[in-house]
């Protein structure tokens, strides 16, 4: 499910970088009822970006006071529209002059907690929607704290629903005051604050006149001034995930590397290590859609093809030289457990990291963290939708790098052997260094 997630949005992202254009993923998040979908609905609606046959198909639905159901944009289920919450996640794309964008709609419900942390994988921009009528709750610290540990950096706090307060300024102010101490006193990224109402569109993608009194953008015009993450300024990152062998007789000794290049950038001539027999060679070609070009970059899908005939199967990494990441097969790992069947100490798993799988047992649960309080305490399972740092040993070595300096790399889920079950989503936090490489010294002789 998160793995299948990601490769899917990596998909669509290969197309829209395609263009050149600034690209920010952004994912909302907050409890049930908060507006995240009727918000999301909005931003497609008022920019512009809902295609006629849709709009069409929206207005034949349309209430009896003649207004339509934005939600209905993303909230594609049959479950979610008959009980009027989201479950699954939605990604929608929208443009406007100054950037693409992609959205994430997360569900609010505790219950779906697992499903949040799928799109929240992706993103650059968290906003986080608050019911002005209630304020901060737990499901906002709940997903606040997600947020943060899943890497995110930008935050926007959407007091939503201020139609139904009044427009009052001072409920914003304290609303706003409230979240600002949390994210201080657990120091997490600072938040932007915009009060708003999706519902009727005040402060969505125009200024509001029922907002006299807030002299900020609105939601839409912070959103185009917001730096996107860029994925080339990673080191360089390239997993197989096909071996391209035709044996043609047009094509006798071709080898190419098919995948997808995680993160940086690689160009023809680039000295690189594969991992992890550490062999290097030199990229002799580098093709995209069976054209060759000079240098390709992240997230393009490519075709790598190196110089020397080197062993290179399925799930290797083809790496910089200068730039290597971590070879190990003990690190320290964050875990959403996303499983009715709880896990303990010593539990086998399989690791699923980009093509590499491999068997993985965990040791120890060092701590899990309170969403209530962000502290930590001793555990000795985990259930549902709780987060964990664990101990995990891998039967074969992984290249991975912290996740904090490299998301691609340094996120993998966790499989049930026996099930085939996704059961948790990972983020390295520290590893062992191991490197392997060929042993140097002068030749083997063999006497008969």
């Amino acid at each position: 499910m998160f793995w299948l997630s990601i490769q899917f949005l990596s998909s669509k992202l290969s197309f829209l970088t395609s263009y050149k254009v600034d690209l920010l993923r952004f994912i909302t998040c907050g409890s049930v009822d908060d507006g995240k979908s009727t918000l999301i609905g909005r931003l497609l609606y008022d920019s512009e970006s809902v295609s006629l046959d849709v709009l069409a198909a929206l207005e034949k639905r349309q209430a009896s006071n003649g207004t339509v159901d934005l939600a209905l944009l993303t909230d594609g289920l049959r479950a979610e529209r008959e009980q009027g919450i989201t479950i699954d996640v939605a990604y929608k794309y929208f443009t406007t002059p100054r950037r693409k964008f992609i959205i994430t709609d997360a569900p609010g419900h505790v219950q779906y907690t697992r499903n949040m942390v799928t799109g929240a994988s992706n993103a650059d921009l968290a906003i986080v929607l608050v019911d002005a009528r209630q304020g901060v709750i737990e499901q906002t610290r709940r997903h606040t704290l997600i947020a943060a540990l899943l890497g995110i950096r930008h935050f926007v706090l959407a007091v939503n629903k201020m139609d139904l307060v009044g427009y009052d300024e001072a409920v914003f102010a304290r609303i706003a005051t409230d979240y600002a101490e949390l994210t201080n006193h657990f120091n997490l990224p600072t938040a932007t604050a915009i009060p708003l109402s999706a519902l009727n569109g005040d402060n969505v993608v125009k200024k509001s006149a029922h907002l006299p009194w807030y002299t900020g953008p609105s939601l839409l015009e912070h959103l185009e001034s917001v730096p996107g993450a860029s994925e080339t300024a990673a080191p360089a990152r390239f997993q197989v995930q096909y071996v391209i062998r035709p044996q043609t007789a047009e094509l006798p000794d071709y080898r190419g590397y098919a995948g997808q290049i995680q993160s940086g950038q690689y160009r023809r001539g680039d000295r690189v290590s594969v991992l992890p027999s550490g062999l290097e060679s030199e990229i002799e070609a580098i093709e995209v859609n069976q054209q060759e070009v000079e240098s390709a970059s992240a997230p393009q899908a490519v075709v790598l093809r190196l110089r020397d005939d080197v062993d290179v199967s399925r799930g290797d990494s083809i790496v910089p030289v200068a730039e290597v990441p971590t070879l190990t097969r003990e690190l320290e790992a964050t875990l959403c457990w996303m499983s009715e069947q709880p896990l303990w100490p010593g539990r086998k798993l399989l690791v699923q990291h980009h093509s590499a799988l491999v068997k993985a047992a965990i040791p120890a649960i060092l701590y899990k963290v309170n969403v209530h309080t962000f502290a930590r305490g001793a555990a000795n399972s985990a259930q549902l939708n709780d987060i964990v740092r664990v101990r995990l040993k891998t039967a074969l070595p992984l290249a991975v790098d912290n996740y904090l300096e490299n998301r691609a790399t340094g996120s993998f889920i966790l499989v049930d052997e026996l099930t085939g079950d996704t059961v948790a989503a990972g983020l390295v936090e520290a590893a062992n260094s191991e490197y392997f490489t060929l042993p140097v010294g002068p030749p083997v002789t063999f006497s008969i």
